[in-house]
């Protein structure tokens, strides 16, 4: 690959800054000192330095990020702070996207990662990966029926027919329910239209788990972490 292009995946700044590093003469091959960005180099073979300092090259990052309220699950917008806008500076450089998607107001499990081979993998229905949620629910209680009424696969209000879905009652007041629910798909506000099908209202919601991968309890709200070689080899087993 091109030496700038590595020396931009490996967050080095941009590309007029990496220039401006290959003028002053600190970037190195095999010691060799180079001062043209579009020097071919093979980083599993060749050792590329800066400053004297080499560059650990790496194709591909996966971050779980805690998902706050308030972001959107988005790589740039105009308007509003997407998922990236938590991120380090040098993090970003390294052009991660999200996983999937979560609703503004809903928080918790985010992938963030540059891998489009495996987030396609764990997208794709055929996969049918699992996705749990914890939601509080107002408008009615949730009974048997309900329960049945998820695995059986609603019929949405504009007429979408949905996959079955696993609901269970953590615990129930006359004012709200709180419930675990396990869906395989991830179509617009999906779990907010569900219980809006059944006539009653989502108030909160987090989503705990994707496939192998569970937040991470210890995770803040807001904050971001690399997955451990445990989670990632999981998650690629299953795709």
């Amino acid at each position: 690959m091109r030496l700038d292009k590595l020396l931009a995946h490996c967050g080095y700044g941009s590309r007029k800054e990496i220039k401006a590093l290959l003028k002053k003469q600190t970037v190195t091959i095999d010691d060799k000192r180079i001062k043209d960005g579009k020097q071919q180099v093979d980083p599993e073979t060749e050792s590329v330095a800066v400053d004297g300092k080499e560059v650990h090259y790496q194709a591909y990052y996966y971050w779980m990020l805690h998902k706050p309220a308030g972001v959107i699950s988005a790589t740039e917008d105009a308007h509003t702070r997407t998922v990236l806008d938590l991120l380090a500076p040098d993090d970003r450089l390294l052009s991660p996207f999200p996983v999937g998607r979560l609703d503004k107001d809903t928080e918790g499990l985010l992938l963030l990662t540059n891998d489009g081979e495996l987030a396609h993998q764990l997208l794709s229905p055929k996969h049918h990966v699992d996705k749990r949620y914890l939601a509080r629910v107002a408008g009615g209680q949730v009974t048997l029926e309900t329960i049945q009424q998820f695995a059986d696969g609603l019929t949405l209000l504009d007429g979408y027919q949905a996959m079955p879905a696993r609901l269970a009652v953590l615990k129930q007041t006359e004012a709200e329910n709180e419930v675990e629910i396990i869906i395989q798909e991830g179509k617009f506000h999906q779990v907010k239209r569900m219980f809006e099908a059944v006539g009653m209202k989502v108030t909160y919601l987090k989503r705990l788990q994707m496939g192998s991968l569970q937040l991470d309890a210890n995770l803040p709200l807001g904050a971001y972490r690399p997955l451990t070689a445990e989670e990632l080899a999981a998650l690629k087993g299953m795709s």
